[in-house]
C-alpha cells in the first residue's frame, strides 16, 4: 500500500488549509435502494455530504464521483504487524436510519459485508490518496439505537501467495519434468 506525498505531507505538518476526510464504504449483496439497484453505504467523517472520485478499480461505480453521507466515526487504522492479522475497528455514533437499515439486514446473513477505507484530501478530491485502497471483511459488528461498532479484517492474508502468483504447472510449464 503505498500514500501519496500530498497525504503524507498532510498527516505531517497539518497544515490549517488542508483537511483530509477519512470515509468508510460498506457493501453487501442486500444494499439495494428503493429502485431495485445495487448501492453502498458511504460515510466520511465529517460534517457536510461530499463528493469524492472513486478508484477505477471500485467494486461499485468506479472512477465515478459518488456522495458520501456525514456521520461521526471513530476508527483505528489498521496495523501491519508481524504474526498478526491486521484489523480495523470502528464506532459509528448517531447511526442515520439508512445506515442503519442497510447494516441490520446484512448483518443477519451469513455473506460477509465488504468494508473499504479510503481518505482523499480538500485539495484533490479526484481520487483516494491511497493505493491501493484498504478493503478489508466486516469479522464482528454490534448495533444499537445509538452505535454500531465493529471490527474488519483481512481475510486469511498468513497464507497469501507471495509475491502474488501461485506457481503452477498450467501458468509454467517449465516446472513440468
Amino acid at each position: 500500500m503505498t500514500t501519496s506525498k500530498a497525504i503524507e505531507e498532510a498527516y505531517a505538518s497539518q497544515p490549517i488549509d488542508e483537511m483530509v476526510f477519512d470515509t468508510l464504504e460498506f457493501h453487501h449483496p442486500l444494499f439495494v435502494d428503493e429502485f431495485g439497484v445495487r448501492t453502498a453505504v458511504r460515510v466520511v467523517r465529517d460534517t457536510q455530504t461530499w463528493q469524492f472520485c472513486l478508484e477505477p478499480s471500485a467494486p461499485l461505480d468506479g472512477g465515478q464521483y459518488v456522495d458520501f453521507l456525514p456521520v461521526p466515526f471513530d476508527f483505528t487504522q489498521p496495523g501491519y504487524a508481524e504474526d498478526q492479522v491486521p484489523t480495523l475497528q470502528f464506532s459509528i455514533s448517531n447511526v442515520s436510519r439508512l445506515v442503519t437499515r442497510y447494516l441490520e439486514l446484512a448483518i443477519a446473513q451469513t455473506t460477509p459485508i465488504t468494508l473499504i477505507y479510503r481518505n482523499y484530501l480538500q485539495s484533490d478530491l479526484s481520487g483516494p490518496q491511497i493505493d491501493p485502497v484498504v478493503t478489508m471483511t466486516l469479522s464482528s459488528a454490534d448495533a444499537s439505537t445509538m452505535q454500531i461498532t465493529g471490527t474488519a479484517t483481512l481475510s486469511d492474508v498468513h497464507n497469501w501467495p507471495f509475491p502474488g502468483k501461485k506457481y503452477t504447472p498450467e501458468r509454467f510449464p517449465g516446472l513440468q519434468r
